[in-house]
């Protein structure tokens, strides 16, 4: 491999054409100039300089050298100032989350890259255990989980809380136990958790999920409200999701006496550094949540 720093010697000495001026460029002495031009000279085997005295003129090697090394020299010296570049708002921020969370952020991201057309936000939907091993494995540079990593590999940190709601046809005005049995249960990916947790702390007699009939299913986030809309059972989500329905007007949301919340874990790759457009977006998401 050549030594790129003997090639900038060869170059700067055609360029000036003196081997005096060539030193007092490159800050070194004439005989190391002289040096580092004959150590080129026997790595490649070939003469680059005729020598006349104080003189020299460029063999033919020499200039075919000096025409592939500006392109050599010129994209070495790019490489450095694109390694060195690390703007706040540009480049590609890789995101995963839990559905709910999701469907707050995505929207208020999108928004920050309308104003900042050089970023690109890539946001993808996932259970915390996926979002856990994506980070781990540096798929992605920001991830949200709604329980604490227990891998090494990721540093969490809470950033905020979420209600969870219990979700009724907006026919519903008063969400008792033999309601919600009548009703039955419209399940999803974290309905037997979120079930669990809050209706545990309100109701006597609940002991799971699984006591309800169940009357239907989606493991789409921005779907599990709509057979809750048309009157075919009840459930328990995150306030994020229900805030993000479009249809409100067909449910009901019902203020339970003993609230529950989930925490939201901020998750990065433990001992990585982070480029200044992913600490750009984590403080936005700090932000808005």
């Amino acid at each position: 491999m050549i030594n790129p720093l003997w090639l900038r010697s060869f170059c700067t000495l055609v360029e000036l054409g003196h081997f005096t001026r060539t030193a007092e460029r490159l800050h070194m002495t004439q005989s190391g100039v002289s040096q580092q031009v004959s150590k080129l000279e026997q790595q490649l085997g070939v003469a680059l300089l005729q020598r006349q005295s104080r003189q020299f003129s460029l063999t033919e090697a020499g200039d075919r050298l000096y025409a592939e090394a500006q392109v050599i020299l010129a994209a070495l010296e790019g490489l450095g100032q694109r390694l060195a570049d690390d703007p706040p708002y540009a480049g590609q921020v890789r995101l995963m989350s839990p559905g709910s969370v999701g469907l707050k952020l995505y929207p208020q991201l999108l928004a920050m890259q309308q104003e900042y057309p050089a970023l690109a936000i890539d946001y993808r939907f996932a259970s915390n255990g996926a979002v856990e091993n994506a980070i781990a494995t540096g798929a992605v540079d920001i991830g949200f989980m709604t329980r604490m990593s227990m891998q090494e590999e990721v540093s969490c940190e809470a950033i905020s809380q979420e209600a969870l709601l219990l979700v009724t046809p907006a026919s519903v005005d008063t969400p008792d136990w033999l309601e919600l049995n009548r009703l039955g249960f419209i399940d999803h990916p974290d309905g037997a958790h979120h079930a669990g947790l809050l209706l545990a702390a309100n109701y006597p007699e609940f002991q799971h999920s699984d006591h309800f009939a169940k009357r239907g299913f989606s493991n789409q986030i921005s779907l599990i409200l709509e057979p809750v809309s048309l009157g075919l059972g009840f459930t328990v989500l995150p306030a994020h999701a229900v805030e993000a329905f479009v249809k409100s007007s067909l449910i009901r949301v019902h203020a339970l006496p003993y609230p529950v919340c989930e925490t939201l874990y901020l998750g990065l790759r433990r001992h990585h550094t982070q480029p200044n457009r992913v600490a750009s977006v984590v403080a936005k998401v700090k932000a808005l949540l």
